[in-house]
């Protein structure tokens, strides 16, 4: 009876191990953030424990079976030997799980989301995974995770050699006991005898998003996404896909002609896009932001058309840009742009542009291959290149690419004198960037995460003011529009309200050029990047009836919505209101105004329309 109450032991001692590990990560997650922390209040952090617990024991339950199994295999074989096998698959969990660990509270910080295969697709490029931490950042996380790792071996190594010694070769009558024993873990795997197995809503518990991400275990959000299968069902459907695409189109189709006149005054002009990273509209002085950072776009925005009302559809570059040169909603957790069999067959403006007899350029200081964009630009027709490999290395910023000025100053020298029209050129940024690395003054100090971003982004400004100067002085000018468009917004500065508010996805588009008929305006619309395709092509009078999920900027209409994805949620607002929802809670984060109901039912059918979509391309 002893020996089976030692073996029985050892297998308490290690499940507790497990969970203690799991107490102490949740313990690192908030106080890594512990700004949002503290607007929790103790007892609802507090909470975030005893919810959570349910995911920790889950996952225990999984890194268990296999010592469990072995403990079997000691009621035969010498309790040493099984030790050792047991501490070096704890040790090397150890060693995974905590990087994992620190990855999850690093992207958390960008992201919003808790670890799950959004990181894979950054894996294919890990110097460039790892660019948006600072060198201090990454030589401090680093040793965090060996000295986490080296103290939590030594804990499960002291406790493992404590109890596998009492263990002795015994009795096979055992192994039967403790084989029910491992088939039991089936129970706190699945959290309990419920038809449902465990998932994420049920650590959810407040109305207070931080402290339900704060519940969910990391590890077992990470696995949970990488088993999850669809089946090729839509995980988004909420009504009969007729009933679907008529809420879309009774939204939409009212929306589809311009009743503003004389926005240009050429239907052939060139045209210049240049796509901003990361440009917030909350350090935006012209749409109500900070009113020191973006000094030239400020100044500039008197003298071209301003959208006061304008957003991305997604939160990284690789969802952006399908939606400026696609008008596609960015699909939730998966992207578009990194899978070419889907890609090869979506519209894109730069090949619509082509047809109308453009030449089309694309610009960009980084390595075209991150995040498969190399493809994806050629999948849209573009054939004239000029990227990182470009530039001399000491223009490069230790990360990204070549720094903002380098590439700007690259389309300058292109751009001068006479030119073959009509040209379409896209230039990407990426200075503002974490980890904000450029060479010049900091204007906002560098003694924050915040500070340097304001300062990168005041960097970036005044390389974009003196190119307008120069394109002013060029023969093209007058026939030319110059569209400055962010690829997405950001959590920086922090905003008030859910994190993945409208301030987060609120983003400035300016029109400028000779090609501009009224400068000055401002255009109060609600709109975001899918419209815009649609809405340049209409000015072209070109044809636009393949960017199906697109309308047009310039119909005033009040019923003018935007919709915004974000991973496992999405944001719709009008004039009138606005309606942010989750999908693990199945629950709205926030209802604002005398339209949620509409809102409600148009982004659950844009989501299940748009994911549709998605799937069936081939």
């Amino acid at each position: 009876m002893k020996k089976f109450k030692n073996r029985f032991l050892f297998n308490v001692y290690y499940f507790l191990l497990w969970i203690g590990y799991f107490v102490f990560a949740r313990l690192f997650f908030v106080l890594f953030h512990f700004d949002k922390t503290k607007e929790l209040g103790l007892l609802t952090t507090i909470k975030t424990f005893l919810y959570g617990l349910q995911l920790d024991i889950a996952f225990t339950a999984y890194l268990s079976f296999i010592p469990f199994l072995l403990m079997i295999l000691s009621v035969f074989i010498n309790s040493k030997k099984i030790g050792t096998i047991i501490k070096w698959y704890s040790y090397i969990l150890l060693v995974f799980i905590n990087l994992l660990l620190l990855i999850d509270a690093g992207l958390y910080q960008s992201w919003g989301v808790r670890l799950d295969t959004s990181l894979l697709p950054y894996l294919n490029t890990p110097e460039l995974m790892i660019a948006s931490v600072s060198s201090f950042q990454l030589i401090i996380g680093t040793l965090f995770w060996i000295l986490s790792s080296f103290i939590h071996i030594k804990i499960f190594k002291k406790i493992i050699n404590k109890k596998i010694k009492k263990t002795t070769i015994s009795s096979w009558l055992q192994a039967p006991a403790f084989l029910l024993i491992t088939a039991s873990l089936i129970i706190p795997i699945r959290g309990g005898f419920q038809t449902i197995p465990v998932n994420q809503s049920n650590v959810y518990f407040s109305d207070q998003m931080f402290a339900n991400h704060a519940s969910v275990n990391f590890i077992w959000n990470f696995f949970n996404t990488l088993t999850h299968k669809t089946d090729g069902k839509n995980p988004y459907k909420y009504f009969d896909d007729e009933i679907a695409k008529e809420i879309i189109n009774k939204n939409r189709n009212q929306l589809l002609t311009a009743n503003t006149d004389s926005i240009l005054n050429t239907t052939k002009p060139n045209v210049i896009l240049i796509i901003w990273e990361g440009l917030t509209a909350k350090v935006v002085g012209a749409l109500g932001g900070e009113p020191t950072v973006t000094e030239n776009l400020n100044r500039l925005s008197e003298e071209g058309i301003l959208f006061t009302n304008f957003y991305a559809n997604g939160d990284r570059t690789d969802k952006g840009l399908p939606a400026i040169l696609s008008g596609y909603y960015p699909p939730p957790v998966k992207r578009i742009m990194r899978m070419p069999n889907k890609t090869r067959s979506l519209p894109m403006l730069p090949q619509k542009m082509i047809d109308l007899g453009y030449k089309t350029s694309f610009y960009y200081g980084g390595d075209l291959n991150f995040g498969n964009m190399n493809t994806y630009l050629r999948n849209a027709g573009i054939t004239n290149f000029i990227d990182g490999s470009e530039f001399d290395k000491a223009d490069w910023n230790s990360k990204w690419g070549a720094h903002d000025h380098v590439l700007i100053n690259r389309l300058t020298k292109d751009l001068e004198g006479k030119q073959e029209t009509p040209f379409f050129k896209i230039a990407l940024t990426l200075s503002s960037h974490e980890p904000y690395q450029f060479p010049d003054t900091y204007k906002f100090g560098e003694n924050s995460e915040d500070n340097k971003f304001r300062s990168s982004h005041a960097y970036t400004d005044k390389t974009i003011g003196k190119f307008i100067e120069f394109a002013k002085k060029q023969s093209w000018y007058a026939n030319t529009l110059i569209v400055i468009m962010a690829d997405h917004g950001h959590t920086s500065p922090k905003h008030e309200g859910p994190f993945n508010s409208p301030k987060r996805f609120r983003i400035p588009m300016l029109w400028l050029g000779g090609a501009v008929h009224k400068p000055g305006l401002k255009i109060d619309n609600f709109s975001s990047q899918v419209d815009f395709p649609y809405t340049l092509l209409d000015l072209l009078k070109a044809d636009n009836s393949d960017f199906t999920f697109s309308k047009n900027i310039f119909n005033t209409s009040y019923k003018q919505y935007v919709n915004y994805l974000f991973n496992k949620g999405f944001g719709t607002l009008t004039k009138n209101g606005v309606f942010i929802y989750d999908y693990v809670s199945d629950e709205a984060i926030l209802e604002k105004g005398t339209e949620t109901a509409r809102l409600d039912s148009l982004g659950k059918a844009i989501s299940q329309n748009s994911f549709q979509d998605f799937m069936d391309r081939k």
